[in-house]
């Protein structure tokens, strides 16, 4: 991905990062590294490139005015102050919603500590419901994201 001529990227983080809301190139992405399937239209989405390459993606779905449901994926060291931002700040603010939830196959240890590490709660467990394992569901209430306070002060 060329971020000179690609015009659904907008270069607006540091260090040769940009953000890209092109659920296109960032769905099938997320997808790929979560074990998923992608279906356009499934939803929307935010990603960060570094260098080219995404290096990050939230995959946002299943919106009912009060939740939405997350996928967050990434790769290296993407967690930076600006995305993190941007990425709680679409549901929170922008979509409105009460909290975000975000399933998560048991057996992917990395994704649950990096979920857990950024807030979220183990709400409950669907015994056998993927074929690796459980599924956990973790869920963060907007009162509850530290992400959205004047700390990380949002980017417009």
């Amino acid at each position: 991905m060329d971020q000179k001529s690609d015009s659904r990227i907008q270069i607006i983080c540091s260090n040769h990062r940009a953000l890209c809301f092109d659920e296109s190139i960032i769905g099938p992405w997320v997808c790929e590294k979560a074990g998923g399937t992608w279906v356009p239209g499934r939803g929307t989405a935010i990603g960060q490139v570094k260098d080219g390459q995404l290096s990050a993606g939230v995959l946002y779905e299943d919106w009912n005015g009060v939740n939405v449901v997350c996928h967050i994926r990434g790769d290296g060291s993407w967690a930076n102050r600006k995305f993190l931002n941007v990425i709680f700040d679409y549901p929170f603010n922008q979509l409105g919603v009460r909290r975000i939830t975000t399933p998560i196959c048991s057996t992917n240890i990395k994704s649950i500590n990096l979920v857990q590490k950024m807030g979220f709660a183990l709400e409950s467990v669907l015994a056998r419901a993927t074929p690796q394992g459980d599924l956990l569901l973790f869920r963060m209430f907007k009162h509850e994201c530290r992400y959205i306070g004047k700390r990380y002060a949002c980017v417009k």
